[in-house]
């Protein structure tokens, strides 16, 4: 099976592609590159924008999956008018030309942050969103777009993921177990905004699981999926990231807890992910610390630019060379 990959090049892309390099998949990715490459290099390079892309390009291709985008809610913030073209127009383009190109399968990269606030509930994929922010609303309508497409010749699977966090080749320290690691290792604090705000948290290692079982799903199953390796209070997650590092490091550990307002709580189930892509997370917030920690040499350069995406993207705006500075990493 062929696959193609957009925005292969990032976070999520560069652990899940030799993950299916592995499996006998042949993988090419469509980047621009903003974070350099980490790829494995028997992965196949296509260095173009979505939006050049044409209906015979995709023709080769059995499945495309979507990974690219604007992510997170900083980014999206800082740049509205963008965060709507790469979240919601570009998904929905590629969707388009992949059908027409008689692909087979379509995932996307959705989003949990759909959800927006929630009152201590437990949503699954038929509960309302209702996200106020950039990033969420982005989200939401590049899934609606795609999903609409679906028809018996055309599977549209989209993971609402949870916040991923974890070590990868191209490294964020901007997701929240990371940014605590970060912190507590470089400053030996973890800040917490708001302690009883609820999160899904996902490790890395689950979230290419769940690339994984979408790609492998029966060709007739299409949908909406909530992917997930747990769900915390952030403050749980301070305590357990504490925890895990003070257990397997010398490093001791001070919390500093504020109450500031955030308007963003939502917890998910994800049991319709289980039951029918067979998604079994085995990750959790103590495993993601223990793989940061196992991890820390190839990325302990802590405030190098290009572990953050609003200050790669800042970079990248401002017309700096932004491989010069990811190639310093």
């Amino acid at each position: 099976m062929k696959l193609l990959i957009a925005g292969g090049a990032g976070y999520v892309g560069s652990v899940l592609i030799p993950r299916l390099q592995e499996r006998g998949y042949k993988v090419d990715v469509v980047d621009l590159f903003w974070f350099g490459n980490h790829l494995p290099r028997q992965t196949g390079i296509i260095n173009k924008d979505i939006f050049h892309l044409t209906v015979e390009d995709l023709e080769r291709y059995d499945q495309v999956i979507f990974l690219g985008g604007l992510s997170n809610d900083p980014m999206a913030e800082y740049s509205p008018s963008k965060n709507f073209i790469f979240n919601a127009a570009a998904p929905a383009y590629l969707g388009y030309i992949a059908k027409n190109a008689g692909v087979k399968r379509y995932v996307y990269a959705s989003s949990c942050s759909v959800y927006g606030y929630t009152e201590n509930e437990l949503y699954d994929e038929s509960a309302p969103v209702s996200c106020g922010y950039p990033y969420g609303i982005s989200k939401l309508q590049g899934e609606q777009a795609v999903i609409q497409m679906i028809n018996d010749n055309f599977s549209v699977i989209a993971l609402r993921k949870g916040t991923i966090s974890g070590y990868s080749p191209r490294m964020r320290l901007d997701l929240i177990i990371n940014t605590m690691f970060k912190s507590a290792m470089r400053d030996r604090t973890i800040t917490v905004n708001n302690p009883s705000i609820w999160r899904p948290i996902l490790s890395i290692d689950d979230a290419a699981t769940a690339y994984i079982r979408a790609i492998e799903a029966n060709q007739k199953i299409s949908g909406v999926f909530n992917i997930a390796s747990g769900n915390y209070t952030v403050g749980e997650v301070a305590d357990q990231t504490k925890s895990a590092i003070e257990e397997r490091t010398n490093v001791r550990v001070t919390l500093n807890i504020k109450h500031i307002e955030d308007f963003r709580n939502y917890k998910v189930n994800f049991a319709k992910a289980a039951n029918v892509l067979s998604f079994h997370p085995m990750g959790d917030v103590r495993s993601i610390v223990g793989n940061l920690i196992e991890n820390m040499d190839k990325f302990k350069d802590w405030d190098n630019a290009s572990y953050s995406n609003i200050q790669t993207f800042k970079f990248l705006e401002s017309g700096v060379e932004v491989h010069n500075m990811v190639g310093a990493a």
